[in-house]
């Protein structure tokens, strides 16, 4: 593809390879694709609609997880429907605002899913390791202001990194090998050297994935260290059973995400590193709702409880 130039010589729009391969293929991929996308926003949808129906469900735990579950909706929205458009579409392209937008909309919400998962784990920390401070340190008003604290801090983050891109001069080429707009093949096609700022995004980036996840170890070692310590082995595995969903999610998030966001600028983003960031990008809130409701005995009891109304 031959770059696209307005008259001052600046990049107006970006064309995404996507997975360039056969046509056939491609479609095959855009079915494939498109399945796996309305499965993950039924499969979310329906978390929101138990924790919504079932008044046994209204407790922070569960308000917390209807909440993830919307952001995961929000967060799979932001890159799939650009990604199938571009499968099936000629042209493959993006306006520069568009791209921009993408590009802050996914990192937004990344952000705000590693805020909900540290939450999420204090919750459970608290459940465990101080269970008789849980009703009066988890009320529904400190409930809401976690939720509050977790979308805007996701949002206000993203702030700095958003700013500084949009400084950086693109002067062409303006083909990204990827299938959305994302930091490092973006900063990969500046036309003037930006070590400061690829840096600075770089630690952004960085630092909201390792304090989250560092934290959420340390509060899941707390948990280990009290379970271990249970006498019946009926009230361990009680306890292993709530928090062995939630963490199965953050191995799956964080695994594929630092992959990824470690070094960004690099623009090394061929084969398996798409792969990665189409795993944590549509596979993990495809998982989401099938490990939190598979693990969780009052999630299917309200799932169930659901869909009978619904007939």
């Amino acid at each position: 593809a031959t770059s696209t130039t307005n008259i001052s010589g600046f990049v107006n729009e970006f064309i995404l390879l996507g997975f360039p391969c056969r046509r056939e293929i491609q479609i095959l991929l855009f079915v494939v694709f498109s399945f796996i996308y309305l499965l993950t926003l039924m499969g979310n949808t329906s978390i929101i609609c138990a924790v919504w129906s079932s008044q046994k469900l209204h407790t922070p735990m569960y308000i917390l997880l209807a909440n993830f579950s919307f952001l995961e909706i929000c967060y799979v929205s932001s890159d799939v429907p650009i990604m199938l458009a571009n499968l099936i579409s000629q042209t493959k392209s993006i306006s520069y605002a568009g791209c921009l937008l993408q590009f802050y909309f996914f990192s937004s919400m990344c952000a705000a899913e590693c805020l909900f998962l540290s939450v999420m784990s204090f919750d459970r920390f608290i459940a465990i390791c101080r269970p008789l401070h849980y009703p009066t340190l988890m009320t529904h008003h400190v409930c809401a202001q976690f939720v509050i604290f977790c979308w805007v801090g996701g949002c206000l983050w993203l702030l700095t990194p958003l700013t500084l891109i949009s400084q950086v001069p693109f002067c062409g080429p303006n083909t990204i090998d990827h299938f959305f707009c994302d930091l490092a093949p973006l900063l990969a096609l500046s036309c003037a050297p930006i070590p400061g700022i690829t840096l600075t995004c770089g630690i952004i980036s960085s630092l909201i994935i390792f304090l989250t996840f560092l934290y959420i170890l340390g509060t899941y070692f707390c948990v280990l260290s009290t379970v271990l310590q249970v006498p019946s082995s009926l009230g361990r595995h009680k306890a292993f059973s709530t928090c062995g969903s939630h963490l199965a999610v953050v191995s799956l998030f964080y695994g594929s995400l630092m992959v990824m966001y470690v070094s960004p600028g690099s623009g090394d983003y061929r084969g398996i590193q798409k792969f990665v960031t189409l795993f944590y990008a549509l596979a993990t809130p495809f998982f989401n709702p099938l490990i939190y409701s598979f693990q969780n005995k009052d999630m299917k009891e309200a799932l169930k409880k659901f869909l009978y109304v619904l007939q």
